[in-house]
């Protein structure tokens, strides 16, 4: 490991209106615990040296139905007033938190409730044991977040527009990608719809 790989800031997006749900799927109920709150206790109990959580849409409805961390040291909650404007307003503002301090990101979606603390440790120690500037999990040929993205590539994360986060940074820079491969789909599974609900009730239940 190499001190310009370290520390590593986490970015839980958490702020889009559920358009196609009809209702906050962040405050989505799994076992009498909020969605949100699932990926952010994974974040907390990783090696994560900070965690910036980005709401936006119902953000005082979301943040009262968290649990109360108001003490913890290593979280920061930002709310992003543009996130009518996609993903991209919140990936900005929670980049620019950071950016000065830490010398790559984890970008984090609030929605996937099977990422796991070991996950993104995982990826912690094989970003930082590589020579690469990106860091993707890759599980039978699909890749997605939680990805890694070094200093070098901040400036693209500033200028990134629209709903699709760091896609098109991935897709423009294959050559600086490591691709970890996880035996596990479900990592990439999240909630959209409510049969995605269903469907990850089932799978929880399937995990007890």
């Amino acid at each position: 490991m190499t001190d310009s790989k370290t520390p590593i800031a986490g970015i839980i997006l958490a702020a889009g209106m559920s358009s196609r749900l009809g209702s906050a799927k962040q405050l989505v109920r799994a076992r009498g615990q909020v969605l949100l709150d699932k990926i952010l206790d994974e974040a907390l109990a990783s090696r994560l040296d900070r965690i910036v959580l980005v709401l936006g849409h119902q953000a005082a409805e979301i943040s009262a139905a968290l649990k109360v961390r108001e003490n913890h040291d290593r979280l920061h909650i930002l709310v992003n007033p543009a996130y009518r404007d996609g993903m991209s307003t919140s990936l900005r503002i929670g980049a620019g938190s950071v950016q000065n301090r830490f010398s790559a990101i984890m970008v984090l979606l609030g929605d996937q409730p099977f990422v796991r603390a070991y996950l993104i440790n995982l990826l912690i120690d094989l970003f930082r044991s590589s020579e690469k500037d990106i860091c993707v999990p890759v599980c039978r040929g699909r890749g997605g977040p939680p990805v890694i993205i070094g200093r070098r590539f901040y400036s693209a994360v500033m200028s990134t527009t629209g709903d699709i986060g760091a896609r098109d940074i991935l897709k423009s820079n294959p050559e600086s990608i490591l691709d970890v491969e996880i035996p596990d789909p479900k990592i990439f599974f999240d909630v959209d719809t409510r049969d995605d609900i269903d469907r990850m009730q089932s799978l929880i239940s399937q995990m007890i």
